[in-house]
């Protein structure tokens, strides 16, 4: 029989600026049985909770888990790792640490790894990644390892014989075995290496202890979180259309203004992007996943913002209205295909400033 985890005992703090997605997204820990979510609206708010969490808690803060957002102002979510890693004032520098983000390339995974994260949730995500993230926490833990350069969970998970952080290689007999996670003790000299192997409380709040082998959740709970996320797909269409129309307005108003004064039009477009980039495919709509990366990768740091720049962003808030008036759904098919061919044709066709053969 295999094992059934609960996760009523284990408290969240979540950290996310979208007031939508954060709703959803407590909404769907609550259907995954974690009885205690709190939420934050961004580093800022975070750390002020996290700082006032260890007050008389044994193990120095109520809170198990941080689930964050990593783009965010006026702290993200690296800054509020580093925080939490290395502050005096971090009620617990082993915090499980999962990072959201719809840029989930290479560069911003390795970012979030260096600063030591747990575990990765890209956006979009299902229930299903949600719960994966869980318990890979549960099942999987990371021992934390310290040198003078790096302190945070191993990049390498343990493996049979070989426990070693992946900048280099470094053997059982030359690192220093710390049980406790009473005092944090960083190496002094480049060579040396502590390895703090801690006891399991997420997998003992589970109700996994003693236990062998992995856990999982209840099927039932699976569905309602993923029910969750279907039921919002019309709200999430209503918000989507708003950020469609604020964009326009934006591209509108940047076009009265001189060029070099549109910094701060093509940052926000920039952001909601990001936005869109990061939600479509979670309630059914990758083809607005993939048009907000699309538009994400043009309107970055020092993006082009002549009249050409927004007549681009615009052939692309055109095609994601497309896609919402004809409720085009999953990968939307010989429709979704023409539609991304129609807006690279725009595109080519602003470029080169003239027409663009089939």
């Amino acid at each position: 029989m295999s094992l059934e985890y609960n996760f009523q005992h284990i408290h969240i703090l979540l950290v996310e600026d979208n007031v939508y997605v954060r709703r959803i997204l407590d909404s769907v820990l609550r259907q995954l049985t974690v009885g205690g979510v709190t939420t934050a609206i961004n580093g800022v708010d975070a750390i002020e909770q996290l700082k006032s969490s260890g007050a008389g808690v044994a193990g120095g803060s109520r809170f198990d888990i941080i689930i964050s957002d990593m783009v965010m102002a006026p702290i993200d979510g690296l800054l509020l790792l580093k925080w939490v890693r290395e502050s005096r004032d971090s009620p617990n520098r082993f915090m499980p640490f999962i990072m959201m983000s719809g840029a989930a390339d290479d560069i911003n995974v390795q970012k979030a790894r260096d600063q030591g994260i747990n575990e990765f949730l890209a956006k979009p995500f299902s229930a299903v990644a949600v719960c994966e993230r869980l318990l890979q926490l549960i099942d999987q833990p990371r021992q934390f390892v310290a040198t003078t350069a790096y302190f945070g969970p191993d990049r390498h998970r343990r493996r049979e014989g070989h426990q070693a952080d992946d900048r280099r290689e470094t053997t059982e007999d030359d690192a220093t075995v710390v049980y406790s996670s009473d005092r944090v003790v960083r190496p002094k000299e480049p060579d040396q290496v502590y390895y703090f192997r801690l006891p399991n409380r997420l997998r003992e709040k589970a109700g996994g202890a003693g236990a062998k082998g992995k856990g999982s959740l209840p099927v039932q709970a699976l569905d309602e979180a993923d029910g969750t996320l279907q039921r919002n797909a019309f709200e999430f269409h209503d918000w989507a259309q708003d950020y469609l129309s604020m964009m326009s307005r934006i591209c509108d108003k940047a076009l009265e203004l001189p060029e070099e004064k549109r910094r701060k039009a093509f940052e926000k477009i920039n952001e909601i992007a990001h936005e869109l980039r990061g939600q479509g495919g979670t309630f059914g709509y990758p083809l607005i996943t993939s048009v907000g990366k699309m538009l994400y990768g043009i309107t970055g740091f020092a993006c082009s913002m002549d009249d050409m720049a927004i007549r681009i962003v615009k052939a692309h808030i055109d095609v994601m209205r497309v896609v919402f008036r004809d409720q085009v759904s999953g990968d939307g098919g010989e429709i979704g295909r023409e539609l991304i061919k129609t807006l690279i044709r725009a595109i080519r066709q602003e470029q080169l400033g003239g027409s663009v053969a089939e």
